[in-house]
């Protein structure tokens, strides 16, 4: 049973009241009283208008429910349904041109094009790795994967392959950084002279991308150099073996990498309680605070993780600077649905997860506002604020920010928010949704996963759609995410804030990596989501290929048009000429897909992983993913392309897959023969029950059957 503690009008879990009285008040100068009392008065005001936000979500899909089943045998008229939506109000009329006026910017979010790391805050560890990667060393990257065409060998040291990484990292120091005369795989010496930097006796063809060093100039120790915003270290060592291998004794070439990270208090997480919340705020206040630590085992020994510290370097001219040495963070805060019984109000009812992330994450983050070197340089708190439909929601969460300035005591405007465009309402709305929230929108980020997921429950009575391989070859979804970087570019983002693009989703097939997701950065994208430290020294790579600032200044000239009609081209499947043997399979695809990760999310609280899919590829799944699945199952059932019974037994079936994948994993618990678990039965739902969903969402079936097996397990 949770112990409480009775504050302010509110029924707070025990473990969560000391968190914020012991650990994460004191130091803020805020006073716990009138902490609690901010908090009571913030639940009070908005919790009858976030309720109004989600009734208006049910009766909106209930109008275009209703329309879709009375034009169910009429060919699609996609100017009727154009007017149909803008006379319910979900489609808004665009106002005028403006652009955006956010103010104290870190240039890793305005100035600076990188990748993104996503990570769920409750591993401590995973936030550790994430914050520290914002260097990341080439030669690993290269070596411990299939990024040069092949895998690595195993076990020990291979001469031949790391030859290979060498010479293939010389061929990036040519392209990025040229030297006037030659090539990076002959010289034999760096050195500095005079503030420049020269290579055996050549200097680099833009010598200004050389600005700093450490050591004695003569023979650095290391060489930092910078191309598209993104710096480059050579790391020299004469004693180290891989050095004394090297003619230039260069032991290793360390790339930025992941300029900003989001710790993730939401998709990629289980947080379904008190004790849960308490773990995801502790890790958050580790990070404000520059004191979070994890340790653990590895070969036999214990190994603790903690933040990097700051570079200590000297400019060309001998002069000290400092360079961060880690990610900038931003934190995903819980959307507008989900309630938690971490906190009860007056009434006895759980309060809205979101208005409590938002105040209390801020607050977490004003120790970072009060120390030198911190997270953020120009006194800001980055907040991603996902799930949001249209301008309404955007401007609650715009109030709802300032009310939490306001309790804490922070200029207007500290707390910047992130838009996560992923739902479609938000999509086809996305100039207004920016406008609501104009003098804090730091980032708008295309979320193609969960946006597929609303897409389908959205026009579920449309029809059918396509097998989900199909559905994002369709009109809509390059028109979504052609729209969003043109509207943001539109509304001054480039310079002041991100236009991101979403994840690559398998974190072991680098290769492939390399090859495809250099279309982010040429789309005008200037950040990307990534699964993986490595993958973003990887991903670094495309953004010295391509110069992203050079890219929307060009596409800004032609930025603005609409997108909506093209948006709003249903994916339904054209034709339904499917074998028994396709549908199948993608019945198959789809049950073991969900029961991969739900097995994990409700016995074991992993929110993300990496599951292995049907053909045993690991791919990186949280809710998002098992959205799309659940939802292309229940639009499948409702139109009759199959029963109950089949797909009931794909999950049994499926079930077993599953189990098998785990069989190593000391704490799984099989699924099969008995399919009575707990596991199974959220699966069961999400994919029965998955018409009747919140905008198709996981989270209530997801934090019902997890509560439901934390009692059991107690």
């Amino acid at each position: 049973m949770t112990n409480r503690k009775e504050v302010s009008g509110l029924n707070v879990d025990e473990v969560l009241f000391n968190f914020i009285e012991t650990q994460a008040l004191p130091g803020t100068g805020i006073e716990p009283a009138d902490f609690w009392d901010g908090l009571s008065g913030l639940l009070k005001d908005f919790t009858p208008k976030n309720r109004a936000l989600l009734e208006k979500r049910d009766a909106i899909q209930k109008q275009i429910d209703d329309w879709h089943i009375a034009h169910r045998d009429q060919a699609h008229d996609r100017d009727e349904y154009t007017k149909f939506l803008t006379d319910i109000g979900y489609l808004v009329p665009n106002g005028d041109d403006f652009e955006i006026t956010t103010q104290n910017v870190d240039p890793e979010i305005a100035k600076v094009p990188g990748p993104q790391l996503v990570v769920p805050i409750t591993n401590a560890r995973f936030a550790l790795n994430a914050a520290n990667a914002r260097w990341g060393s080439l030669y690993d990257a290269f070596y411990g994967t299939d990024a040069m065409g092949k895998l690595p060998p195993k076990g020990g040291y291979d001469r031949g392959h790391g030859s290979r990484v060498v010479a293939r990292t010389r061929v990036f120091l040519d392209q990025s950084f040229p030297i006037a005369g030659g090539s990076h795989a002959d010289v034999s010496r760096y050195h500095v002279d005079d503030g420049a930097l020269l290579i055996d006796d050549m200097p680099l063809e833009s010598p200004e991308k050389f600005v700093g060093y450490t050591g004695n100039p003569k023979a650095p120790d290391t060489i930092m150099m910078k191309n598209n915003g993104l710096h480059v270290e050579l790391v020299f060592d004469r004693a180290h073996p891989i050095g004394s291998r090297d003619q230039a004794l260069l032991a290793d070439v360390r790339l930025e990498s992941a300029m900003t990270a989001i710790m993730d208090c939401e998709d990629s997480v289980a947080c379904v309680d008190g004790e849960d919340k308490t773990l995801a705020y502790t890790n958050w206040l580790g990070l404000m605070k520059g004191d979070l630590e994890s340790s653990f085992e590895k070969g036999g020994k214990t190994m603790t993780r903690r933040l990097n510290p700051d570079l200590d370097y000297k400019a060309p001219d001998g002069t000290p600077f400092v360079m961060k040495g880690r990610a900038l963070l931003w934190v995903r805060n819980v959307g507008h649905l989900m309630t938690n019984p971490a906190i009860l109000d007056a009434e006895g009812n759980e309060v809205f997860e979101g208005l409590m992330d938002g105040l209390v994450t801020t607050m977490i983050a004003m120790h970072d506002l009060q120390r030198d070197s911190g997270n953020s340089v120009h006194g800001s708190v980055y907040i991603v604020k996902p799930k949001m439909h249209g301008p309404e929601e955007v401007a609650f969460t715009n109030e709802l920010f300032a009310r939490v300035e306001d309790i804490l005591g922070l200029p207007k405007d500290t707390i910047k928010v992130g838009i996560m465009d992923e739902e479609r309402r938000t999509t086809v709305n996305l100039k207004e949704c920016i406008r609501a929230a104009q003098s804090r929108v730091a980032f708008i980020n295309t979320g193609f996963l969960d946006r597929t997921g609303d897409e389908i429950h959205t026009s579920m009575e449309a029809g059918p759609f396509s097998r989900k391989d199909f559905i994002k070859k369709k009109t809509w979804i390059g028109a979504y995410e052609d729209q969003n970087v043109s509207v943001g570019l539109e509304c001054g983002f480039s310079g002041k804030a991100q236009i991101g693009k979403g994840m690559w989703a398998m974190p072991d097939m680098m290769a492939a990596m390399i090859e495809q997701k250099i279309g982010h950065p040429k789309s005008g994208a200037n950040c990307a989501w990534v699964p993986s430290p490595t993958a973003a020294t990887l991903h670094a790579l495309h953004y010295h290929m391509v110069d992203v600032m050079a890219v929307q200044a060009k596409m800004r000239a032609g930025a603005g048009g609409s997108y909506t009609q093209s948006i709003l081209d249903i994916p339904l499947a054209a034709f339904r000429r499917w074998t028994p043997d396709q549908i199948q399979k993608e019945v198959d695809n789809n049950a073991q897909g969900i029961l991969g990760y739900v097995v994990r999310w409700i016995d074991q609280g992993v929110g993300c992983s990496k599951v292995p899919d049907i053909n045993n590829i690991g791919l990186m799944e949280d809710r998002a993913t098992c959205r799309i699945s659940s939802q292309a199952l229940a639009n499948w059932l409702h139109h009759g392309v199959v029963t109950k019974d089949q797909v009931q037994a794909s999950l049994q079936k499926m079930a077993a897959v599953v189990d098998d994948q785990n069989a190593g994993d000391p704490l799984y618990v099989p699924m099969a023969p008995s399919f009575e678990g707990v596991a199974f039965q959220a699966a069961c739902d999400l994919v029965f029950k998955g018409k009747e969903q919140p905008s198709g969402y996981t989270e209530p079936v997801l934090h019902q059957r997890r509560i439901e097996k934390k009692a059991l397990s107690q």
